[in-house]
């Protein structure tokens, strides 16, 4: 690994092979890198190797099987309306509709299920609405920890007869 180069001396006698007269040269010390080296990639391939990456930030969606029905009642469907300007209502069973804020999404979503464990949320959003108001209906339905909901885009028809109170 390490090694010192020592120059041999010669036929020097008497003060001079003590050292007492000419100072004696430095001697050369040669060190040899490639263990380190090898120690530096080692430990930089078991950092590599043993670091837990961040997982994705995504939500699971399951999607049902292509010409699958299911028979739901409608006192346990919330549906939520969602017009091209952002402005939202929700109606419960077959109640009339009633008008809702973006702010108070997630804790309208928690008290309906709070009252109806079997609540499944069905979101009709307008095809031109802005992609931020799916975005944050998705995060809203999160936060509240919905886990049967469903995302289906508004028809025209009931887009126009529906007036969204405001």
């Amino acid at each position: 690994m390490a090694e010192v180069v020592v120059a041999e001396k010669g036929g020097a006698s008497g003060p001079f092979k003590a050292g007492l007269g000419r100072p004696q040269r430095r001697t050369g010390v040669r060190i040899d890198m490639t263990p380190m080296v090898d120690v530096a990639f080692l430990l930089l391939i078991f950092f590599m190797v043993t670091t837990v990456f961040r997982r994705p930030l995504a939500m699971e969606v399951n999607m049902p099987e292509p010409g699958a029905k299911i028979e739901v009642p409608e006192s346990n469907v919330m549906t939520v309306y969602v017009d091209r300007d952002g402005r939202m209502a929700f109606r419960l069973g077959r109640n009339g509709l009633q008008p809702l804020a973006w702010n108070e999404l997630a804790g309208t979503f928690r008290a309906q299920e709070d009252a109806n464990p079997d609540l499944i949320v069905l979101v009709k959003i307008d095809r031109s609405a802005r992609y931020e108001a799916m975005v944050d209906m998705m995060d809203a339905l999160d936060d509240a920890h919905m886990q049967r909901f469903s995302l289906i885009p508004l028809a025209e028809a009931e887009a126009a007869t529906l007036e969204v109170p405001r």
